[in-house]
């Protein structure tokens, strides 16, 4: 039996309802994915429909289904997007010879890419311009790290765990530099990083750490819910990379955990004996969905809803160039998704 949203509950939900319901701060969308979606909205309010987007703008079914609604036509490769057409890259980026093709179509390009995973593309190619090889550590086959790979593939070398740190090869060990897919916790890249600075003592970083701020933020939050909750609900799609890791935090701390895209995804089964149950959500899930969960629990009676802040999230990122200066151009307002609040940290693409 499997319930929903917002349907009423069986009789023998209520006698096992649990008793308190702890939600994450912070959790859902990053300022990525805010971007991302605004890019979307603005590009259609812009240009009128159709706009064609390359992959998934983020991955979550609930956002896709609603920006098709409104014009948006998702892709998987450019073939399929008419010449001279209103074209946008996806927040995971893009490899070079899909620039390449999107030019020989004279298609109009509005990039999307988040600027965390730019900066990501700007080091390795950075780091191949040193004569250095890199090792990314990522998952095989995500978009992330397609479009990274592309940048300077002759010099890339991926590495998905520790097993394959200890396997992977290089020309030469003196010269190596290393970085990560953006949606990977510190959590999750530690035990790898170790072994490669083991097997090559000289190994060079990024300034910084790419771990993407959003990424290890929530994975910090559940880690804190995990200890009190029975139960830890993550909202998301199974094909994002960081609500599947936030489910497999939890799992780690003890707890039982479901990754669902929605309300109507949670089986009255799961709560046998819960007594508290946390909610997350991946960085691509809208708020929207998660208060579709606090609904179905305050049906079955639970009134202790608890929001736990772990850390105070103040990042925005600016739109596009292109379409900041179509904006500026048509003298028309930013989309509210560009419009930061007074405290956020406001970061250009142009700086990262």
């Amino acid at each position: 039996m499997v319930g929903g949203v917002p349907g009423t509950p069986g009789r023998d939900v209520f006698m096992m309802k649990p008793q308190r319901l702890l939600l994450a701060k912070p959790r859902g969308f990053c300022a990525g994915v805010e971007r991302a979606i605004g890019v979307v909205n603005m590009a259609l309010e812009l240009y009128g429909a159709p706009v064609y987007v390359r992959k998934e703008i983020v991955h979550n079914k609930h956002v896709i289904e609603e920006l098709a609604e409104k014009g948006a036509i998702f892709v998987e490769e450019l073939n399929e997007v008419p010449e001279g057409a209103v074209v946008i890259f996806s927040a995971h980026g893009v490899a070079p010879d899909v620039r390449a093709n999107a030019t020989a179509k004279n298609l109009k390009v509005i990039d999307a890419t988040c600027p965390l995973v730019t900066k990501v593309h700007l080091e390795a190619i950075r780091f191949a311009r040193d004569d250095r090889s890199i090792i990314l550590v990522g998952h095989a086959g995500h978009d992330e790290i397609v479009g990274t790979m592309g940048e300077v593939p002759e010099n890339i070398f991926l590495v998905g765990n520790s097993a394959e740190a200890e396997k992977v090869e290089v020309p030469d060990p003196e010269r190596v530099a290393v970085t990560t897919q953006t949606t990977l916790g510190v959590d999750d890249t530690r035990e790898i990083i170790d072994v490669l600075r083991r097997r090559f003592p000289k190994i060079v970083a990024p300034s910084t750490d790419d771990i993407c701020y959003a990424t290890q933020n929530r994975q910090d939050s559940v880690k804190e819910l995990a200890r009190d909750a029975q139960l830890v609900l993550v909202i998301g799609s199974d094909n994002s990379s960081n609500s599947r890791r936030l489910r497999e935090v939890a799992e780690i701390l003890g707890a039982e955990a479901h990754l669902i895209e929605d309300a109507g995804e949670i089986d009255p089964a799961w709560l046998e004996g819960v007594e508290c149950v946390a909610i997350t959500a991946g960085a691509s899930a809208p708020e929207y969905l998660v208060q579709e969960v606090v609904n179905y629990f305050r049906k079955l009676g639970v009134t202790d809803v608890q929001e736990v802040e772990t850390v105070v999230e103040q990042v925005t990122f600016t739109p596009p160039p292109e379409l900041a200066h179509e904006v500026a151009r048509r003298g028309l307002p930013l989309h509210p998704s560009f419009k930061p609040d007074p405290q956020s940290e406001v970061h250009p693409l142009k700086i990262l």
